[in-house]
């Protein structure tokens, strides 16, 4: 059954949603047979952790020839790293299914959540670089969709404004992957745009392997995104509907930086440890920035828009402590933010629904409607702020230690800016749902069933994760030595 494992999760919902195109189903149908299909990928990716071996190697391969004379492979595997965000997109997506289960949507709506779950799947087990550049895009089209045709306010321009950045950004690594292809054939006389090819050329000079890194950089620091690549983010967080946010937030960004180290680390790793410290500066500097950022804000989706730009340059920091700590500390928090950012936009989209507002001030006393809602807000919430006992506090409390190890002084400071989250995460609960105000929320539902089960898994993986990390950490931390001994050489430190 490993044979051709993955193929299938790419393929599966890609196939059906061609499929469902064509057949004559109203869109409940089509959501039904869409969760199906997710549920289906969730016991596949299950089969995939459960047969995972403890090593630093790819695992579950597969190479198949696409374009001969250009050496172009379709080729995919599978590490620790991959496997963990592997997990992570299918637990996500049923529960957003459930979560979204009511809502009033066409079909296209559904198909473009399959199209997305495989572009994303595509997007993870690419090990050619030019396969990886397809699915990257493949994966964009339909979110596009998601924003343009249910967006709210000017969806239009926000649509076209996160299009004009991703496609500028994507340019540019498309040129880098053709370059770096060319070097290949004439160094070594044959095309490859294969990952483990293409980490063997050595006749680049140091401008052009300079340029080329930044190439990658600006594709991935866009989608993150990192400071100052960042102003499509308020709008289109803010214009999407909840679907298309989720995804965006919870997913998406998370593939950037999982691309700085699945591709960047081992196509550069002079320039990833030259450029370290600027990039856990510029991280640091997100975290600060984005954080005084979300304060400011009375939308709630704004808030939570800017908090999840915070969250992502603190991970990015991590990555590029270059220390085991900094590394584990950031795929850990990469699961943690993903689960509690994308919990906390698919409960904003409930109470939207039910209430119609964003604006924090017209909100106030929803606990008493709602407990059950209180209950699961304030789990994912408790998370984001990192309070003990969450997968939160374990990530937050790894990447302090990874950057400290890295540079004191940025340890110190990065620990204190941490402290930010919480001041605005806590006045937003109190604010919104704790305090009774004289504010209208009679219309206000608790959580259904299917709601309720739609976030039940994600607030049990937030708590055990938080107890017992280890049940997390002994799959990935084999290969994140090997990135950080046999890539970058620096040691596990």
């Amino acid at each position: 059954m490993s044979i051709g494992i993955l193929s299938i999760i790419i393929f599966l919902p890609m196939l059906t949603a061609l499929l469902l195109m064509v057949v004559p189903l109203h869109s409940r149908a089509t959501r039904n047979v869409a969760f199906g299909v997710s549920l289906c990928i969730f016991a596949l990716a299950l089969y995939v952790y459960t047969h995972f071996d403890l090593t630093g190697a790819l695992q579950f391969k597969e190479s198949y020839v696409w374009i001969k004379s250009y050496g172009i492979t379709y080729s995919v595997g599978i590490d620790g790293f991959s496997l963990i965000i592997l997990m992570l997109i299918a637990t996500l997506i049923p529960s957003a299914y459930l979560l979204l289960w009511n809502n009033s949507r066409s079909k296209s709506y559904w198909i473009n959540m399959l199209f997305i779950q495989a572009g994303v799947s595509g997007t993870l087990f690419s090990l050619d670089l030019f396969l990886f550049y397809f699915f990257w895009e493949a994966m964009l089209l339909p979110v596009f969709m998601i924003i343009g045709l249910f967006g709210s306010g000017n969806r239009v321009f926000s649509t076209l404004k996160i299009t004009i950045y991703t496609i500028m950004g994507s340019l540019f690594m498309f040129v880098s992957i053709l370059y770096l292809g060319v070097a290949h054939y004439y160094e070594f006389g044959v095309w490859s745009f294969a990952l483990s090819d293409l980490v063997n050329i050595s006749t680049l000079a140091r401008e052009q392997k300079i340029l080329l890194f930044f190439g990658f950089m600006l594709a991935f620091a866009i989608k993150i995104p990192l400071f100052p690549f960042h102003s499509w983010l308020l709008q289109t967080y803010s214009n999407s509907p909840t679907g298309g946010v989720f995804l965006l937030s919870s997913i998406m960004a998370k593939l950037g930086v999982y691309a700085l180290v699945r591709f960047m680390m081992p196509l550069f790793p002079d320039l990833f440890v030259e450029f370290s410290i600027y990039f856990v500066a510029l991280g640091i500097f997100g975290l600060v920035y984005f954080g005084i950022a979300a304060i400011s804000q009375l939308n709630i989706k704004k808030m939570f828009a800017y908090s999840s730009a915070s969250h992502l340059g603190f991970i990015t920091a991590g990555v590029f402590a270059l220390n085991i700590q900094g590394m584990m500390g950031s795929a850990f928090l990469i699961v943690a933010h993903a689960i509690a950012t994308g919990g906390l936009f698919l409960l904003v989209g409930v109470m939207e629904r039910h209430l119609g507002i964003r604006s924090l001030n017209g909100l106030g006393g929803i606990a008493t409607k709602a407990p059950w809602f209180t209950l699961f807000f304030a789990i994912m919430l408790f998370c984001t702020v990192g309070i003990p006992g969450t997968n939160g506090f374990v990530a937050e409390l790894l990447i302090v230690l990874g950057i400290f190890h890295y540079n004191p002084y940025l340890g110190m400071l990065s620990a204190l800016t941490v402290l930010v989250a919480a001041s605005y995460m806590f006045w937003v609960f109190q604010k919104a749902v704790l305090v009774k105000s004289d504010n209208d929320v009679s219309n206000m539902k608790d959580l259904r069933l299917h709601e309720i089960l739609g976030l039940a898994p994600l607030a049990v993986l937030i708590l055990a994760m938080g107890v017992y990390p280890d049940l997390f950490l002994y799959k990935i931390e084999p290969t994140l030595q090997h990135y950080l001994i046999d890539i970058l050489h620096v040691g596990v430190k």
